[in-house]
């Protein structure tokens, strides 16, 4: 793999730090985190999967810092050979190797008063580990070749790995001392499918961003086709994400995503989501039902099981007074804006529903006695008190079978 180094622009627009798209708590936590590291100059650590965005996480602290005016420079030491590395971040003299035909300054000199970047840091040899640690204790710069150092520099260090640092401490491939000069901040960046609320709309961005790169019509994705994204487990994280909105923009699928357009790994690696883990996902917008079928009385759920008695009397009674004509509006919403419901027995209310359609939203108004024109200011509600339960599974339960026709208000245990 190659180096690779930026600094930082002059213009306005390239000076904006990269987007960190979501809303999740997961997300909301990292952001937390980068302005606080951002007030400070102190080294940061940077931790997580591949593909997580770890060098989005850098730009934003540097954009965010005191230093946003000055340089920042990326640099990814993986497979890179050791005396390439250094002479790349300390330079070199002239005629200090083959092919040094003249003296260069080196990238740390470029990010003078800036921040340097390392990414990978768990792949640099044990002999670059000394050679940043001396630096890391003295800021001196001594380019290859050169018999004293030549000064000094003002860089701030963030590094990033997706190794065990201390595993690799343990096992003698990474140094104690090291680790322990580069990790006074950390930050964890948590894997895709830990943020699962933040799936659809990096899917929604990232078709953008490439719909504007290639001059192409951005897609819209269909129900079907997002919950099987929402439920697979994303192994490369966001970099696999970006790359697969991609294709999808350039495959060109008449205007609308469905499941035939994504590829075979989201759509035979989707997982089905059991209820009690449902909160967290995002909405997954209308879908067409079987207008016939209203309301149909909802059976025991899996969900129930982690309610009290009197939590399951709320629900049932609740549930009850829609079945009788009532709507969520006055129901529901308002025993939940007075505090007289929690947000399990919220989502326990919509499992039911959903249940009871099929995995419908659209057919959930009926049920729930709500004109078709409520359908935005439903989903909002639901969105915002995360309780947007994706439908695969209710859809899996219902695969084959008929709907009840809607029976008389009873109570639902």
């Amino acid at each position: 793999m190659s180096l690779h180094s930026t600094s930082a622009p002059s213009s306005a627009r390239a000076l904006e730090p990269p987007a960190l798209v979501g809303d999740s708590s997961a997300a909301r936590r990292l952001k937390d985190e980068i302005a606080g590291a951002a007030r400070t100059h102190a080294k940061v650590l940077i931790v997580g999967e591949t593909g997580v965005g770890k060098e989005v996480v850098a730009r934003r602290i540097h954009a965010q810092s005191a230093r946003r005016d000055s340089p920042f420079v990326a640099v990814n030491c993986s497979g890179i050979a050791e005396t390439l590395l250094e002479s790349e971040l300390f330079g070199h003299t002239r005629g200090s190797f083959t092919g040094a035909d003249r003296d260069t300054a080196g990238l740390l000199r470029q990010a003078n008063r800036g921040t340097l970047f390392l990414d990978e840091l768990g792949e640099m040899s044990a002999r670059m580990q000394a050679i940043l640690l001396r630096f890391t204790e003295t800021g001196e710069i001594q380019p290859v070749g050169a018999e004293r150092p030549a000064g000094r520099v003002d860089v701030r260090l963030i590094t990033a790995t997706n190794r065990d640092l201390p595993g690799q401490i343990a096992g003698g491939a990474f140094r104690q001392d090291l680790y322990y000069r580069l990790n006074v901040i950390q930050i964890a960046v948590p894997p895709l499918r830990d943020r699962t609320e933040d799936i659809l709309p990096l899917i929604r961005f990232y078709l953008e961003r490439a719909g504007e790169a290639h001059r192409l019509a951005v897609p819209a994705v269909n129900p079907d086709a997002a919950q099987l994204l929402i439920a697979y487990p994303w192994p490369g994280n966001v970099r696999e994400l970006k790359n697969i909105t991609e294709r999808l923009v350039l495959a060109g699928p008449d205007g609308v995503v469905t499941p035939d357009h994504l590829p075979a790994e989201v759509r035979e690696n989707a997982s089905v989501v059991a209820p009690q883990t449902l909160f967290s996902l995002g909405a997954v917008g209308p879908q067409p039902v079987p207008m016939e079928m209203h309301r149909a009385p909802a059976p025991p759920t899996v969900m129930d099981a982690a309610l009290s008695e009197r939590a399951l009397d709320r629900v049932a009674t609740l549930w009850n007074r829609m079945n009788a004509g009532e709507d969520f509006w006055s129901v529901v919403y308002t025993a939940f804006k007075a505090r007289e419901l929690t947000r399990t027995e919220l989502a326990a209310i919509i499992d039911r529903g959903l249940q009871a359609t099929s995995g419908s939203y659209t057919l959930l108004l009926k049920v729930f006695n709500l004109p078709a024109g409520d359908y935005k200011r439903f989903h909002a509600f639901l969105y915002q008190q995360e309780c947007n339960l994706p439908v695969a599974l209710y859809r899996k339960r219902k695969a084959g079978r008929t709907p009840q026709a809607p029976g008389p208000s009873r109570r639902v245990a």
